[in-house]
Formats: C-alpha cells, structure tokens, sequence
C-alpha cells in the first residue's frame, strides 16, 4: 500500500484594516454593515465619499454590496437641494441603470416616517428597481436599487439618515424576474478588488475551493501584471486548485506568479508558503522543506507592502488532513496589524508546515523543537491578542499532540489535542475546524483502544456536520478510523450500518465540489421561485449558525445567563424549524437537487426501494473502498480487498479493452473477461451472490468506477471459462462474447448521484410536456474562418483545437428515434445546432425527451487546464465558442423525463492518460460531476450518457436508441434499455462491452420511457 496521499485544505487568516468593533459610527465617510456586525452581516454599505458625478461640496454617496451578490445592488445618497436641481444630478446616473415611467408614490419608512417610493425596472431586464426619497431639513436622503433587496435599501437608508448602526433583519425576497439571466449578479468582475479579494477569501474560509478560484482568477484578470497584487491572486487561485487535487493546473500558476517579481516581505512570505503547502498536498516533503528553506526578504529590510489586507494559510498546516475552515483574523485592540507583524505569523506558519514535515517523516525531536518555536513566535504579536491566533495555537497543538503520540508520550498528546478543541471551543464553537479537532481526538483514542469513546465522539462530529449541511471535503483522513471501526463492529450491531451510511454522505469528491459550487453560484444568480428561495435559505442558514454560536457563548460564560439562554434555545429552535420547510421547499425544484447535500437515512432509502431493487454504494476513504448494500429488507457494508489504486488501475487495464484511442482513432481488443470477472467478486464481496440475483441495482459509483459501468461485470465463473475455452480454439472468434453472463443481462441497472439525489428523483413529477421528443446532433464543422469568433485567446493551449469539431456525430440515430416517437417529434443539425440557438429555444420544456448526439468535453485538453464540462455544437455568431457548458446546461429549463448524451466521453482520453499524470486521481473527471448533474439541475429527470464514443459498427448505437423508443407503452427505461442492450449482448458482432455496455442510466430507472396513452 503506498504512503497516504494528503489532501490539505487550505485556510487563511485574514488581517483587516481596521479591527471590528461596536462603538463606531458609520459617519458619511465610513464604510459599514447593514444588520450585522462586520463578517456576520449579509450586506455592507461602501463610502463613495463625494461623488463628483453627482457634484455638491457636502453631497455624500455609499455603494450597497451583498456577500452573495457579486455587483452592487443599490445605491445611497444624501444630497442638498431643491427636489428639481436633485433630480437633475441624478437624473442621467439612474437612467442608465433603470426605467422610472411611474409617479412617484407616498409610503413610510421606519424611523423616517413619510417618504416618496418609485418603482421602476431595471433597463433590459424584467427586474425591479425601487427609489427611496425622505427630506432631512436642508438634506435629501434616497435609496435606490434592485427591488429584490428592499430591506437592504430601507435599513441603509435608515442607518445613513440616523448617522449610526441601526439595527435590522434582511431578507432577499422574490424578484419577479421572468429572465433568468437579468437578474444575475455580476461575477467578481464588478467588485472593488478589495472587497472581491475579501469575498474570494472568505469562499476558501468556508472550503468553497472552486468558487474562491472564480474569484481569484477573476481579479488577476483585472489587475495590473506589474503590480504584487497579481502575484497574489494568482498563488491563491493556484492553493486552490491544488486543493482540489488539480495539480497541474496548480503548478501552471504558481509558475506564472514566480514570473512576477516582487521585493516585498509579506508577499515573498506567502509565496513560500503556499507553495509549500501545494507540494505537501502531493505528499513531496523534500520538496517542500526546499521551499521551506527558500531565503525571503529580511525583516530588518524597508517593506512595501500592496493593499490594506493580506491572507495567509494559518489552519492547513497543523490541520494537514482536515479540510478545516478558517475565520477572517481581527484584533482585540484598535488599528492594523503593520507589516512586519504580519510577515512574523507569516514566519510562525512556515515553521508550523515544517513542524508537520518533520512528523510525517518521522522525525519527531526536530517537529516538537519547530512546533514550540511557531507556538511562541505566533504568541509574540501583540501578545498573543490577536484574536485568530487562539486557532493557530489550537492547531499547533493539535499537531503537537500527533508528534508526541509518536514519540511515546500518550498522556501529553492527549492533553494537547483537548486543549486544542478547548480553545476552539471558546471562539470557534459548532464549526468545521472544531468538528476537524474532534476528529482528530476520536482517531487518537482509536489507536489507543479506547473504541466506544471514539465511536460516540465521531458519531457527535458526523451529526454535526449533517446539521449544518456541510461536507467533508478534505477531511475523510481524519474519519477513515470511523468507517474502518465501524465496518469491523458492524456484524455485532446492524444498528451501526445507518451511521455508516450517514457518514459515507458527508464525503464529497471535489470534482462533486467544485461542480456544486459553481452551480450553487449559478443557482445564487438567477431569477424565479428556486433562485430566491435559495437566496433566503442561504441568508437563514446565516442566522441559524450566529444563533448556535451566540447560544453557545451564553452557556459558556463565567456567569450564565439562564433567561438569555432560554430565550436565545427558543430562538434557535425556531430558525431551524423555518430552515427545515425551507428546504422542504426546495427540495421540490431540480435546480437544488443537483447542488444539495442532504443525507437519507437507511430506513428512508428502504422506503424508496421497490420489492424487486438493491442499492449498491461505493465510497473511497483514503486508499480503502468501502461498499453499502441495501435492499427493501437488508442491508450491509463492507470494505473491498483491493485498495483505491489497485481498483484504479484494473479499471484502466479494462478500458483498455474497450476503447482507447490511439494516433487520433478509436481501438477496440478483446474484452478482458477475467479481469471483469475478478473486479465483480472485489466489488461485491460478501453481497456477490445477492447482487447476481437482483432484478434491478441502483449503482453509486466512487472513485474508478465512475469511469465503468457496473453492467459489463460478469457474475458467473461458468460463463467466462466457457468463453475462454472457446476462444482459445484455432480461428475462433475473441470478439464474440455472446453467452456471458453479464449483470447488465439479470438486472436493471442505473446509476445515482447521491442517495438523496435518487430518492427525489423517484418522487418528482412526470414531465408536464406535451411533445415526445427533440435531437440535436451533426454539428457544422469548423473552418479556419470560424477560429475568430473564439475570440482573442484562440491559441489558448486551455481550448479544444478546432479539429473536435470536424468529426460530428452521424445524426441517423436522431433519425430513427424521431420516426419512431412519430408527430410532434423535431431535430436540430448542422448549422442551426448552435450553442446560442440551443439556449435561445423558448419550448425547451414541451419536449418529454431531449437527446444531444455530440462530443462531450468531460476533462480539459491539457492537465494544466480548468476542467470545463461542455457539449460540442456547431459555432453561431462571433460571440459563440461552439460549446454549451454545464453553467449552461443548468440554465436551460428542461422539463424532461430523459435527456440522451450519446458519446459524453469524449474526452476519457485525457482522464486515463495525462491527468493521471498530472497526478490527478479525485478531480471532476467524470460526467457523472458535471455534464449529468448540470442537465439534472437543469430540469431532466433521468440522463441516459455513454462512457465513450457511441459506436457507428452494425448500427449498434441506432439500434439500441431506436429499440428504447420502440418499446411499448409503460415500458420503464430502465427494462427498455436492458432489453435493447440484451439484443446487442445475443448478437455475435455486437457482443463485445464496446457496442451495448456505454449507455448508463442516471436517475430513476423505474419511470415509464413512453406513457400509455
């Protein structure tokens, strides 16, 4: 077994300009937070001081930003003058934001009493914009903006009027937009850089790894290349990226920050230490220390420093296998930290990653010296006042705690790791990095033996998480004791097999990450009834986590405040009675159902499950895999005998076999059926027998098993020696493989994304459309003229070449499925199948079946490059790129029972060869996290998508196609499409897996492919 890979979660510490606290003003020259304290509030009030747009020596303006909204959704003034010569000011800057036809009318304002309300809507769009105007004696103060954020606009223009924080709730309501992407709020592009740097900060603090990368990239678009700033963004995009496992793609922009030089302390200081932490993630400790011991600029030498804040990776390094989160760091007394003072906790974490090197290479007496060094360094600011250095002492003594278990010393690890979760617990209660330091204690006392305690600790730290709804991206080394323990103790007490299942739930592939994340933004950004419920439940889920805090806090104090605890329990009791319909609420819409999280118990699986189904899940915890198997009345878990990359590279050596693409052009050689046979009995183990004899497998595949679907596994020894017999025969025929026992020939197989994913699936409704079907496919191919509408990065190595698009897929299987689906049936190909034309169709939801028969890009073209999940079409006008993204996809409003990719794998090429070699084995290198989840999100209730190109020999893929469609009414897709793929299975010249194995079924197999009329 190879030495454990480690993911490390990167955290930062965030010092602000100006330290938090209670007593100030807002003033006309200050900035401030509506509702909340600052980093708590859902919406911040930027000073514009005077405006010279809007002229006046004592005219005052603010900018009203909301943390999930990327641009400003309003704006505040206070302007002196009589009403005509205000409008006359304002006139031209609200005309080009909004059109204002309606009167003003008479409405009233809290605290302000009478004041005029106009609505009005926002230019080019179905969104409302609102004007609030009070007069104040010689001033007139007015609040304008997106109609969405009406209590944001009144409790701004309360507070600037009052001259001091006024306390206040705020909700996004619903917008009444009819335009989804009118009411998107501008991506990081339209931020100061400053509060877009503190907004890509505080998505890496809450482990958005992905979207804190949008947000980095996007400012070190904007930013000047000469300037150090640059070089900062781009290493925070590149710890990003490594911490989702993208590590070529890591190293590119670190390479690219390297090109820029910089003399200053800070930013030498987070270079080197980045950088470290990216190789630590590879496991390359040498490499690493090198980095380590890299000079930077002297303390003693004059220091320029860029920008008022500067973040830095404080829990990583102690927390090393833990995808703990980190808070912004604030002082406990007034004014910024200086630079030096920054650059010495930059020092105290470089020792503290040395510390954690020193460990995991065994080196013990040189970790404690480098720990205690850090611990004291971090302490000397400020005396120890600053407030997030009580985290990093928490984390380095969490890490002390693990070298001195190592040396022997059980007592003293012991007693640093519970110190540890007592600082946090002081601070930081009920969050991930407290969950992280449990975590940490409860593996420590399963290797002392003291089992119970750790089961009950870790089952603790399970729940907390589910509660919160966060997962455990990052951190499944700190629980992998838990499912070992748990697996071994199962056939003693079943009832631990239901906190197995829950846990296996809170594991989150990052390639699931990074896709959710960006469809959660996605989501975040839209229009209609999900998008602001969404926004709400985001809002809410706010106000829960403060109200447990403060709850804990209260109890925690020296003196407790029995009536303030009572009241603050009554109230949090009450905001997670409102989160639970809340989500009840959501749970209702697609779009959510493809981001969330949420976990099922096994008892509400069994309730989903027909008579007839089993539901098989695999789970990757480190290098062990793990399998669920449940049915209506049983149910178990089990570890497999082969670890994640012996299972990795059987499924290789099967692929191999299938279809591998050699000098541009697909091969296909003679299936190996042992090996098939040998990865089904690892797979099933103890179930084997079980799973051979159900008649229908909802499969959850993990870790290599999303690149092969489960139906090309044999279940009977009988059947693959009787092949071999026969093919050892002089002349015979290896490519037949008829009379194998398949299990996609016993049972009906499709494919979950989650447990919560399939359960709602099953209880969606049937699609409302009145036609049967719509194909695209056969896309134009590109010519030399179309590479300018790719705009001015056409050489970018990061784009598909021009050539994908000059071998488009035959559009016969269209053909054949509209003459079978009959009237109302419609296709779309050749130059009208553009990605604009695509999004463009106001009827995509009148069509129960949608089918894309195109190339699917599922990895990047270049290990170095961002995955960008998109279907190949042909190129529109000169702002199309020929590719529907799954952002796209998401947005497209589907309301179809199936939607059909045929050869969505287009790019397997790059998942088997050169992202491996890029070291790259958790990344979004599946469908299944992207392309699928993106049409589920955007309205399908099932996906039918093939693991590699449809095959053109025999007409194996328009038959199987044709033969869904020609089943009879009230067939379920998933008994249609076995028996289509049983046809190809009893015909010698499509026996191989290659021809009928491809097609997997994502969603609910059950449902009927054709209604009965």
């Amino acid at each position: 077994m190879r030495a454990l890979k480690l993911l490390v979660a990167s955290a930062v510490l965030t010092m602000p300009t100006v330290a938090p606290t209670a007593e100030v003003r807002p003033s006309l020259q200050d900035s401030f937070a509506l509702g909340g304290s600052e980093g708590e509030s859902l919406c911040q009030v930027e000073s514009k001081g005077r405006d010279p747009a809007i002229g006046g020596m004592f005219d005052r303006a603010w900018v009203i930003i909301c943390r999930d909204a990327a641009r400003p959704i309003g704006h505040l003034y206070g302007l002196r003058g009589d009403a005509q010569t205000i409008a006359a000011r304002l006139g031209p800057i609200r005309a080009a934001e909004a059109s204002c036809d309606q009167a003003p009318a008479e409405t009233t304002v809290a605290d302000l009493g009478s004041a005029t309300r106009t609505d009005c809507r926002l230019n080019g769009a179905d969104v409302g914009y609102r004007v609030y105007q009070v007069r104040q004696g010689d001033t007139v103060w007015i609040a304008e903006g997106l109609a969405g954020y009406d209590d944001a606009l009144t409790l701004g223009l309360r507070t600037v009027v009052a001259d001091r924080i006024v306390p206040g709730k705020i909700e996004v309501a619903t917008t009444g937009s009819t335009d989804p992407i009118a009411f998107a709020r501008v991506q990081a592009g339209s931020l100061d850089p400053d509060r877009a740097l503190a907004e890509g900060y505080r998505r890496n603090n809450a482990g958005a790894y992905a979207e804190a990368a949008e947000f980095f990239g996007t400012l070190q678009e904007r930013a000047d290349t000469s300037e150090d700033r640059t070089g900062e963004y781009l290493i925070n995009e590149a710890l990003q990226k490594s911490n989702l496992g993208q590590f070529a793609e890591a190293d590119r922009l670190f390479a690219e920050a390297d090109r820029i030089p910089t003399a200053d302390r800070v930013q030498t200081r987070l270079r080197r230490n980045f950088l470290a932490l990216h190789l630590i993630n590879q496991h390359k400790l040498d490499a690493a220390l090198a980095e380590l011991d890299r000079p930077v600029v002297p303390l003693t030498e004059p220091m320029l420093v860029i920008g008022g804040a500067v973040e830095i990776g404080n829990d990583v390094a102690a927390e090393i296998n833990s995808g703990a989160a980190s808070e912004r760091l604030g002082t406990t007394e007034a004014g910024q930290l200086t630079p030096e003072e920054r650059a010495i906790i930059l020092d105290a974490q470089a020792l503290q990653l040395r510390g954690t090197v020193y460990r995991l290479e065994g080196r013990n007496g040189e970790a404690l010296t480098a720990l205690q060094e850090a611990l004291r360094q971090a302490e000397s600011v400020r005396q120890g006042r600053v407030v997030s250095i009580i985290r990093l002492r928490s984390q380095i003594l969490a890490e002390t705690g693990a070298a001195l278990e190592a040396s022997g010393d059980v007592a003293g690890a012991e007693a640093r790791l519970r110190d540890a979760i007592a600082l946090l617990d002081r601070r930081y209660p009920d969050t991930n990095v407290a969950a992280a330091a449990r975590s940490r204690l409860a593996a420590f006392l399963v290797r002392q033996g003291r089992t119970d305690d750790a089961l009950a600790l870790y089952k603790t730290v399970v729940a907390d998480i589910i509660r919160r709804g966060n997962a455990t991206t990052g951190m499944s080394n700190l629980l992998a004791p838990y499912f070992a323990t748990l697996v071994q103790r199962a056939p003693a007490n079943p009832a631990l097999i239901d906190d197995f299942f829950l846990a296996t739930q809170t594991l989150v592939r990052p390639g699931v990450a990074d896709t959710q994340t960006q469809l959660a933004r996605q989501l975040s950004q839209g229009a209609g009834e999900a998008a602001s419920l969404f926004r709400q439940a985001t809002t809410l889920q706010r106000e829960v986590e403060r109200s447990r805090i403060g709850l804990s806090a209260l109890r925690g104090a020296d003196q407790p405040d029995e009536a303030a605890i009572t009241a603050a329990a009554a109230e949090l009791d009450r905001l997670q009675r409102e989160q639970a319909a809340m989500q009840a609420k959501l749970s209702a819409f697609p779009q959510y159902r493809a981001l969330s999280t949420d976990t099922l118990s096994i008892a509400d699986l069994r309730a989903a499950l027909k008579p007839d189904e089993a539901y098989l899940k695999l789970a990757v915890v480190g290098q062990t895999v793990y399998g669920t198997y449940v049915t209506p009345g049983d149910a178990a878990i089990y570890s497999l005998p082969i670890t994640a990359d012996q299972l990795d590279d059987q499924v290789d050596k099967l692929r191999a076999t299938i279809s591998t693409v050699e000098d541009g052009q697909v091969f296909t050689y003679p299936f190996d059926l042992q090996l098939a046979r040998k990865l089904y009995v690892e797979l099933t183990g103890p179930v084997a027998d079980k799973v051979a004899q159900a008649k229908a497998i909802i499969f959850e595949p993990d870790g290599a098993m999303l690149r092969l679907p489960l139906a090309l596994l044999p279940t009977d020894q009988a059947s693959v020696e009787r092949y071999a017999a026969r093919a050892a025969k002089p002349g015979a025929d290896k490519f037949d493989f008829t009379g194998v026992e398949w299990l996609g020939r016993s049972a009906r197989i499709s494919t979950a994304v989650s447990a919560r994913g399939f359960r709602d699936a099953r209880k969606a409704a049937p699609s409302a459309a009145e036609r049967p079907y719509l194909g695209f496919g056969d896309n134009a191919p590109a010519f030399t003229r179309v590479s300018l509408a790719r705009g001015p990065n056409s050489a970018d190595p990061c784009q598909w070449p021009l050539s994908e698009w000059n071998k488009p897929i035959s559009a016969q299987e269209l053909r054949a499925a509209e003459a079978a689906l009959g009237p109302g049936s419609d296709i779309v190909t050749g130059a009208a199948f553009t990605d604009e034309a695509v999004m463009a169709r106001p009827d995509l939801a009148n069509y129960r079946i949608l089918h894309f028969a195109t190339h699917g890009f599922v990895t990047a073209p270049q290990p170095q490059c961002p995955a960008r999940p998109a279907l190949l079409t042909s190129f529109g006008d000169a702002q199309s790129d020929g590719l529907l993204s799954f952002k796209e996809i998401y947005d497209l409003h589907m309301d179809a029972d199936l939607v059909l990719l045929s050869a969505c794998d287009t790019a397997g090429r790059a998942t088997v060869a050169a992202t491996r070699e890029a070291g790259v084995t958790t990344g979004g290198g599946s469908a299944l996290d992207g392309l699928v989840r993106a049409f589920i999100g955007g309205g399908a209730r099932s996906v039918l998508a093939s693991h590699w190109p449809a095959p053109d020999e025999f007409q194996a893929t328009e038959r199987l196609i044709s033969g869904l469609f020609q089943a009879p009414p009230g067939t379920s897709i998933g008994q249609a499409l076995q028996a289509g793929k049983i046809k190809l299975m009893d015909d010698a010249r499509t026996s191989h897996p290659f021809y009928w194995a491809g097609f997997v079924l994502v969603g609910d197999g059950a449902q009927p492919l054709v209604r009965t009329k």
